[in-house]
């Protein structure tokens, strides 16, 4: 029986974990927590899960909430601006893409910490400690394999960042979290959940999200702001409800029509908030420990994309998928550097989509890209396409980044409409 270590207990870490434990592999999962700790513990991210990913759960049959979370069936688009004579920010563009198969989020609180036991209660061996390089250059040698599954600390520095990948060296927005409930519903087709992204040019970004947290039913208040901007200012922010308080203040000036839903929020526990920044990365995926051992990096810790798409947990669980799959066939050969980058290179085939798409959407809106969402307020054949490519970015490459395939695509969807 092969031994594989897994280092992290996030999203990529326990569903490869459980996927192998599945298999028969003897896995090893090493977490700075405990399941109790996380359950307990301060919101870790925003998430939201599209199609393909919440399939690879449900072919591991770890989808344990799929009953209780919110059925998200919609994705929503707004653009905010002002508009001459007319006071106040406006909603320059709105609509709502319906997905072809619903998303769920579920705070990763809730899920780590169920993950975390049931991978305890069917026989995995769980070591609760923060790895340093130092401890894995001890252990490497008694397991076949290291993976490396956390995206921050100093296991990071494993993995040398690949600057032809990595087009931004500093964060491209500052983050800031809110869970709450007490979310009116939306005034547009409140038949049904949808996730929507405000997108305000030049400022930033919010996202509202239906979840499933510790206390129930919830929604995320999601803010990204551009470095500097008015969004910039969470960093000196003092207690959650202060948090809160911001959070809220922005929206009454930035998306006055999210406010409005908003006025009676509160948070769903007194570590429903959580503000930073990182810089998009993509790194090596082969880390190379002092006494030249080998480690695989796993999603975040080799691929890391700003929250701003939506791609985070989706991508976590297609890279364990895609490692799942690498690892199985490999059968009894070594876990050597060349089948590391094989491994990496079969999951980047999808990742890149992912990377491209977000890097372009940190950027000014080009005149084709506003075009385009404009579009998809008249055309629901659009709003629809472009709601469903956050479960397959991929999509994007045939219409999305040149202003040519954008106005042919444009043009075929008039067309249709007749």
């Amino acid at each position: 029986m092969r031994r594989i270590l897994i280092v992290g207990a996030g999203q990529s870490g326990l569903q490869l974990a459980l996927g192998l434990q599945g298999k028969g592999y003897d896995v090893t999962v090493m977490s700075n927590r405990t399941a109790e700790e996380i359950r307990s513990g301060r919101v870790m991210s925003t998430q939201i899960m599209f199609r393909t990913a919440l399939r690879y759960e449900r072919e591991l049959g770890l989808n344990f909430w799929e009953g209780l979370a919110p059925r998200v069936e919609g994705l929503g688009i707004s653009v905010a601006g002002t508009v001459p004579g007319v006071p106040g920010v406006q909603r320059l563009v709105d609509w709502v893409g319906r997905l072809d198969g619903h998303a769920q989020s579920v705070d990763q609180r809730v899920k780590m910490a169920g993950w975390l036991d049931t991978f305890a209660e069917r026989g995995g061996r769980l070591v609760v400690h923060g790895a340093a390089v130092s401890d894995l250059d001890f252990l490497a040698h008694r397991y076949d394999l290291v993976l490396v599954a956390a995206g921050k600390g100093e296991l990071v520095s494993l993995f040398a960042r690949d600057p032809a990948r990595s087009p931004y060296a500093a964060p491209q927005r500052s983050l800031a979290l809110a869970y709450v409930h007490g979310l009116g519903p939306r005034a547009e087709h409140p038949e049904y959940d949808a996730a929507r992204c405000n997108l305000v040019p030049g400022v930033g970004e919010l996202w509202v999200i239906p979840t499933l947290t510790t206390s129930g039913r919830a929604d995320i208040l999601f803010w990204e702001g551009v470095p500097g901007g008015p969004l910039d200012v969470f960093h000196d922010v003092e207690g959650p409800g202060a948090h809160l308080a911001r959070t809220l203040e922005l929206l009454e000036r930035f998306v006055p029509w999210e406010y409005g839903r908003a006025t009676a929020v509160e948070l769903t526990d007194a570590r429903a908030t959580l503000a930073g920044r990182y810089a998009p990365t993509v790194r090596d995926p082969v880390g190379r420990l002092p006494s030249g051992g080998l480690v695989l990096g796993v999603a975040d810790a080799v691929v890391v994309n700003d929250p701003l798409t939506g791609q985070g947990s989706n991508s976590a669980a297609k890279c364990a998928a895609s490692y799942l799959a690498s690892i199985v066939e490999r059968g009894e050969e070594p876990f050597d550097a060349d089948w590391m980058r094989t491994a990496f290179e079969r999951y980047w085939a999808s990742a890149r989509h992912v990377t491209r798409w977000t890097n372009a959407m940190l950027a000014p809106q080009a005149g084709h890209v506003r075009s385009l969402l404009g579009a998809a307020g008249g055309l629901q054949r659009v709003a629809d396409r472009f709601a469903n490519g956050f479960d397959d970015p991929s999509d994007f490459e045939d219409y999305f980044f040149e202003a040519a395939k954008a106005e042919a695509y444009v043009a075929e969807a008039l067309a249709a409409a007749g």
